[in-house]
């Protein structure tokens, strides 16, 4: 899909994304989630999905899809932050989508929910990656996730942000290969302009030049 035609069916469908991002907003809201330095968690989703408006046209497959991209976006953490089962989430789309649209934005949905644990890489481990390989669009979902809170870390000169920004350095090679399943089918591609944002935020040119061989056998 070129990006232009990405950009129309993002405006012809603009108040029903706008909809859905009012929903996932209140939700996150009800439950007093926030983000970074006390700011509402609806700053991270829509700094999400503003990377699922630039680099959408990268892997939607056709105009069906991008309503489920877009509620996948801003419902990404719905489950593992804001209380809601599978079910709920389900339910929540139907009233939006259409049924086949809402079971892609669940499966989304769900397939960015972390597994249960006492650590980082616990939480985030094999199985957790390979449902996100395994599920349309959710690989691109999740790097949009990430290029969001890198953004935010890197924008910031406290402690702790410096210290996930050096996190999510460490981690760039082991995610990009854990998110990425080599498939052939558009739905599941990682764009290579998106890993080259995140490089240049990351890593230093020398940095870069060393290891670019290396992403391109990714």
């Amino acid at each position: 899909m070129t990006r232009d035609e990405f950009k129309s069916f993002e405006e012809k469908y603009g108040l029903t994304i706008e909809f859905i991002r009012h929903e996932a907003h209140e939700l996150h809201q009800s439950v007093n989630q926030i983000y970074g330095d006390n700011l509402p968690y609806g700053f991270h989703l829509d700094m999400v999905v503003e990377m699922i408006s630039k680099y959408g046209h990268h892997v939607c497959a056709c105009e069906n899809d991008l309503l489920p991209l877009f509620f996948g976006g801003f419902f990404h953490d719905s489950i593992e932050d804001a209380r809601l089962s599978y079910n709920d989430v389900m339910k929540r789309a139907k009233k939006i989508l259409t049924d086949d649209q809402a079971l892609m934005a669940t499966e989304i949905v769900y397939a960015l929910t972390n597994d249960k644990g006492r650590t980082r890489s616990e939480r985030a481990g094999e199985k957790y990656y390979q449902g996100i390989r395994e599920t349309p669009y959710a690989p691109f979902v999740k790097l949009c996730d990430r290029m969001a809170n890198v953004s935010y870390s890197c924008s910031d000169d406290n402690d702790e942000e410096n210290r996930m920004k050096e996190v999510y350095k460490n981690e760039m090679h082991h995610f990009l290969a854990s998110i990425n399943p080599h498939s052939t089918d558009i739905r599941f591609f990682v764009p290579g302009e998106m890993i080259e944002a995140l490089a240049e935020i990351l890593i230093s040119d020398l940095e870069r030049e060393e290891i670019s061989r290396e992403w391109k056998q990714i």
